[in-house]
């Protein structure tokens, strides 16, 4: 997975452009109306999602698997930013709660175990009443069923790119004893579903 973002990233460039993803904004308005302070988002890339929260106010602390992406967002975004270098797998890369978790585009490559992996660590780095939200490719995708199935709702498409679909039940599967509480399916260069959930107080576990 390093290697293929990494190479990706020194061939492709801003690959995504600078205009933020859809999910990206919808996610900004839902922190800001709920007053959240400090978010961390896994795979930040060169930060093309993350300057639309730090724009609102909101401090942004970045995990980034690719040299190459850092170094580009140093570039266009300056080093207010702190993006730790390593895999999610990995995580956590600090000891801070945070009031959200953005995760764009992510989860769905990776497989099972490391996709359960992922949402349990970003469900520890929440602080009480935080909130984490989540975008992943739907079964709706014309890629679905495309290339090699690798498992269950699992295709690589081309080389590294081993994608994920999800559908609701699969979503309810992976994403109910971590606080979901809204699925909303929303359109961007494919079909996604936007994923919330909020961690429980102490008192309410």
């Amino acid at each position: 997975m390093t290697e293929f973002w990494e190479e990706n990233f020194i061939e492709k460039q801003e690959m995504w452009g600078f205009e933020p993803s859809y999910s990206a904004v919808l996610t900004k308005d839902f922190f800001i109306n709920k007053a959240i302070k400090n978010i961390l988002i896994p795979g930040i890339g060169y930060g093309r999602n993350a300057q639309v929260f730090k724009n609102s106010g909101i401090d942004v602390t970045g995990i980034e698997v690719s040299k190459t992406a850092i170094e580009m967002a140093k570039k266009h975004y300056g080093s207010s930013m702190n993006i730790y270098h390593g895999s999610v797998s990995d995580m956590p890369f600090d000891n801070t709660q945070y009031d959200g978790i953005f995760c764009y585009a992510l989860i769905h490559l990776l497989d099972s175990k490391d996709r359960e992996k992922l949402v349990q660590n970003c469900y520890h780095q929440l602080s009480e009443g935080g909130y984490m939200v989540f975008t992943v490719i739907s079964k709706e995708a014309p890629t679905y069923g495309k290339g090699t199935r690798i498992g269950q709702d699992r295709y690589e498409l081309h080389q590294g790119a081993k994608i994920y679909f999800y559908d609701k039940e699969s979503i309810h599967r992976e994403f109910d004893k971590v606080g979901l509480f809204e699925i909303t399916e929303i359109s961007e260069n494919q079909p996604f579903y936007l994923i919330k959930c909020q961690k429980a107080s102490a008192s309410a576990q």
